[in-house]
């Protein structure tokens, strides 16, 4: 989503360290440009102009005018003002052992998949959610909801045939969800409309007095640039929201709506929706955020996607193959969806810092997907054998996964080159050891 603004300030930053000393004039011409960065970014101008000029102020002290590297101090400033305009500190959800949370939001902004996400999120956590649906305007809504609750096995509650009152509605629903167990966090889905109007506002603001929830959660849709803004600042003066849910993060969008919501509303962003699967939902860490946005990546959202991606026991047994070189292509397609799970490729590149400054970084997924289909085409014994894959083989693996008989031949052989590798690596470190015992 960042990616243009990124690229623009990773321009501007490069210009910086080029100068051996900054003047006044230095960093005048690069606020400038950074300033019509952000504009073009979609950031609110009232916003950007208050950015520029908290990163002006501190850019003119004597650690920055006096500093052996320059740049770099530039580059803290801008990540020191980059995490305070996202709100600082991450701020999740305070609910003590039970509470309630309130979901609002348009139609479209993802509401009730958001919903469905921070349940799964709060059972990971060890907590005991359910879902209740009060949006009685759209009853695909209810059934949506259902069928993502059947999902991540979490309970749903829903109202009775032919119930039109919402708050009837949620009490009986929160009753018999209560009944159910104790220490619950009940997540309510409320209905949206295209637009705010004044019967929606009324609605809520009923619902909310009738509920009396710990948290009053917007979700909003980071591709509608400035007009989230205002939908942001409407829901907060009608409903003193607590937080804000920013979904399709890994959109195309500009993203300056997620830089100037914080600023205008003073609510913080609490999580973040980055892709359409339901576990793609994460706590909203501005830091983070500002270090991808800088090119200095985010190792540590890294690190924990792959906690939760990887099975020890499974990247055990496939660091062993590796280190005997009895890596097959069942092995390979075990990787590859440990991978996946993981998210798109493109976006873990981008957490590695450094990696935003590689001209034409690109994965090309259709190129992945083609390398999975002929992996999956082959039989069980061709996988364990790939010796055997002759000219007939390979080409009803073509046929079978869509592929050419070339793709099939490229795929071999990269593998074959790397088993090779692999093996004369084993080689040279089984040769490293034996020296070593020979010195000793």
């Amino acid at each position: 989503m960042f990616s243009q603004l990124s690229d623009k300030l990773q321009d501007v930053f490069k210009e910086l360290r080029g100068h051996g000393t900054i003047s006044e004039s230095n960093i005048d011409a690069a606020l400038r440009q950074v300033r019509l960065a952000l504009l073009e970014a979609d950031v609110d101008f009232q916003v950007a102009k208050r950015f520029i000029a908290r990163v002006k102020e501190k850019a003119l002290g004597e650690a920055v005018l006096r500093s052996i590297t320059p740049g770099q101090q530039m580059v803290k400033i801008f990540h020191e003002e980059l995490t305070t305009l996202l709100g600082g500190d991450a701020a999740p959800v305070n609910l003590g052992d039970s509470g309630r949370i309130l979901i609002v939001g348009l139609n479209g902004s993802g509401k009730t998949t958001s919903s469905a996400k921070l349940a799964r999120l709060l059972k990971k956590q060890g907590r005991t959610p359910v879902l209740i649906a009060c949006d009685l305007q759209r009853p695909a809504a209810i059934e949506q909801l259902a069928t993502l609750g059947k999902q991540i096995d979490v309970d749903v509650f829903t109202p009775g045939a032919g119930e039109k009152n919402v708050e009837r509605a949620a009490a009986d629903a929160s009753s018999r969800a209560r009944s159910a167990g104790t220490q619950i966090v009940e997540i309510f889905d409320t209905a949206g409309r295209q637009e705010i109007d004044d019967t929606l506002i009324q609605e809520l603001k009923r619902l909310k007095e009738f509920l009396n929830p710990q948290e009053t959660l917007l979700v909003v849709d980071a591709a509608t640039g400035q007009q989230a803004v205002s939908v942001a600042s409407r829901f907060d003066d009608a409903l003193s929201i607590t937080g804000m849910i920013l979904t399709k993060l890994d959109g195309d969008a500009r993203g300056g709506a997620a830089l100037s919501m914080r600023e205008v509303t003073r609510q913080p962003i609490k999580f973040a929706g980055t892709g359409e699967k339901l576990d793609q939902f994460e706590l909203f860490v501005p830091e983070r955020l500002a270090g991808r946005i800088l090119g200095m990546g985010d190792v540590v959202s890294l690190v924990e996607k792959a906690a939760e991606a990887v099975d020890e026991e499974e990247a055990a047994r496939l660091e062993r193959k590796l280190r005997t070189a009895s890596f097959d292509f069942n092995d390979f397609l075990a990787q590859f969806k440990m991978m996946r799970r993981m998210g798109p490729l493109e976006n873990i590149l981008g957490m590695l810092p450094g990696m935003s400054n590689v001209q034409g970084l690109s994965v090309d997924e259709k190129q992945l997907k083609h390398t999975e289909a002929i992996v999956l085409s082959m039989t069980n014994e061709e996988r364990t054998r790939p010796g055997i894959l002759n000219a007939r083989r390979r080409q009803r693996i073509a046929r079978g996964s869509g592929c050419t008989v070339t793709e099939v031949n490229d795929l071999l052989r990269r593998f074959d080159q790397m088993r090779k590798m692999m093996k004369s690596a084993g080689k040279m470190k089984k040769m490293m050891a034996q020296l070593a015992r020979m010195r000793t």
